[in-house]
């Protein structure tokens, strides 16, 4: 994993611009034409976009969603670890699983805030700063229902052009694995830290200003 510290000469302004982050801009992409039907209880979604710091954040602030845990997927628990998932050859993405209740928030909701600020579905094993197979972009579909909202919904936004280039985003199977402890809540507990000030108070921003409905308080 590549966790870029930024020079000592700018670190005083990365601190400063802690609390007026510049708001990154939502893609304005439509809602998806299909839904998971609503079942009881909590559901849960994988999804994979780059570092989870980033992503985790995003996801904590959507109303309906209960928990977001930072982890790794697509690879086996034996290298669901910070080590070994940085040496980029474990298969494994950075992921986030999101428990939400779908009786606040839908399957599709989530995918379209995935889709337009969580994350850029049309770059290629990397996101922003960081470059490698474990920060692609993917969906891990729980279940059948699932599965086929989100290649429906990939399929709608190329067919509406809803970016520049294709999307690249993969649909996979794989167990989710929990990231240790000090992965968890990122965001946070680490509010002045330089890559969350840089890279994902602008997202949160984005996500809130783009989506003022979808937000929590």
């Amino acid at each position: 994993m590549k966790r870029p510290s930024a020079p000592l000469a700018l670190l005083p302004i990365l601190l400063a611009s802690c609390g007026t982050a510049q708001a990154e801009r939502a893609v304005p992409i439509p809602v998806a034409a299909r839904d998971v039907p609503p079942a009881p209880g909590l559901q849960t979604a994988v999804l994979a976009g780059g570092c989870f710091w980033g992503v985790e954040a995003v996801f904590q602030q959507v109303k309906g969603v209960r928990d977001v845990t930072s982890g790794y997927a697509g690879g086996t628990a034996q290298t669901a670890n910070y080590r070994a998932v940085s040496s980029e050859t474990t298969r494994h993405a950075e992921a986030v699983r999101i428990t939400y209740d779908p009786r606040v928030v839908s399957y599709a909701t989530l995918l379209r805030v995935f889709f337009s600020i969580a994350h850029d579905p049309t770059q290629l094993n990397r996101q922003g700063p960081d470059s490698g197979t474990s920060y692609r972009s993917a969906v891990f579909p729980q279940n059948a229902a699932q599965r086929s909202v989100a290649a429906a919904y990939i399929a709608q936004l190329g067919g509406a052009r809803a970016y520049p280039r294709p999307i690249v985003t993969g649909i996979e199977r794989g167990a989710f694995y929990p990231a240790e402890p000090y992965h968890q809540d990122f965001f946070r507990n680490n509010p002045t830290h330089p890559y969350i000030v840089r890279w994902d108070k602008p997202k949160v921003a984005g996500f809130r200003a783009g989506f003022p409905q979808l937000a929590s308080r």
